[in-house]
């Protein structure tokens, strides 16, 4: 199908970017890769008279690690997160989360802002933000303010952006110990049936020091299972621990029968891969 017709806009810089948004209004569209706004453009879902696109703000592309925390503009590609060695030494888990989502000719264009930006809880990167416990940065009128990623999802497509704000980066801590991003998918490509990204780090007595768990597309937003992961804490990473914390984690969900297979189904295929996700994790711990 072909799109409503519509004004482009290529500002370039985040505040020309931000006096546009505001000037034009709710008749204005912010774009980054365009993987999910164009095509419900195109089923005539969303018909915006302006699109505003980002790609021309250079400052929105950026991987820096320093003092302990990684900073990932928004406009940085899956690719590029890929590709990064800086960042696959900060932060393993990125690179591992990013070569599952779409396609290489999605990744050379879909931005990381993009993914968690418009709130879809079928997307990789917001759980995986929530499992990083990373920092949005959100710039609008009023300037910038910041809104943890456990905190930015309200319901499916809805966020704690405001509509004249513009999600400019995200930050993180380095990560310590082991990791996983495991997911179930019908074929490669498609978004998760079920997701699960994990961090895990041992302790000087080999308990498990620090823990973090979060799944995709369970619910109606990315779920941060906080019991669960201070299950492990608690309890240490055993065959018995970690049925307890998929049970845990388990009570959170809320899947609905879809294309990828009745409620029932995810639900056994997210217990079946958060438990493959801790154990990978602990063994690279």
């Amino acid at each position: 199908m072909i799109t409503g017709s519509f004004e482009y806009h290529q500002p370039g810089t985040v505040p020309d970017a931000i006096a546009l948004l505001s000037k034009l209004g709710d008749d204005a569209r912010v774009i980054a890769g365009g993987h999910s706004l164009i095509p419900t453009m195109k089923l005539r879902l969303a018909m915006p008279e302006h699109l505003i696109d980002l790609q021309a703000c250079q400052e929105l592309k950026k991987i820096s690690v320093s003092g302990g925390e990684v900073c990932i503009g928004a406009m940085t590609t899956q690719a590029e997160l890929i590709a990064s060695e800086e960042l696959h030494q900060a932060a393993p888990i990125v690179r591992e989360t990013s070569l599952q989502i779409a396609d290489p000719q999605v990744r050379y264009m879909g931005t990381l802002g993009g993914n968690v930006a418009n709130g879809d809880p079928g997307n990789d990167m917001p759980a995986l933000m929530q499992c990083l416990d990373a920092t949005f940065v959100l710039s609008g009128p009023d300037g910038e303010r910041t809104v943890l990623a456990r905190e930015f999802y309200e319901a499916a497509y809805f966020t704690a952006r405001d509509d004249l704000e513009i999600l400019t980066e995200a930050r993180f801590p380095v990560c310590a110990g082991g990791y996983s991003y495991e997911k179930q998918k019908r074929k490669i490509g498609d978004y998760a049936t079920a997701a699960a990204a994990v961090l895990l780090s041992k302790g000087g007595d080999g308990g498990c020091e620090t823990a973090s768990i979060a799944l995709t597309n369970l619910a109606d937003t990315p779920i941060y299972c906080q019991q669960a992961s201070e299950h492990l804490v608690q309890n240490g990473v055993s065959d018995a621990s970690i049925a307890d914390a998929v049970t845990s984690a388990m009570g959170q969900i809320d899947p609905v029968d879809d294309n990828r297979g009745p409620a029932e189904f995810k639900r056994h295929a997210a217990a079946i891969i958060l438990q493959r996700a801790i154990q990978q994790a602990w063994s690279r711990a």
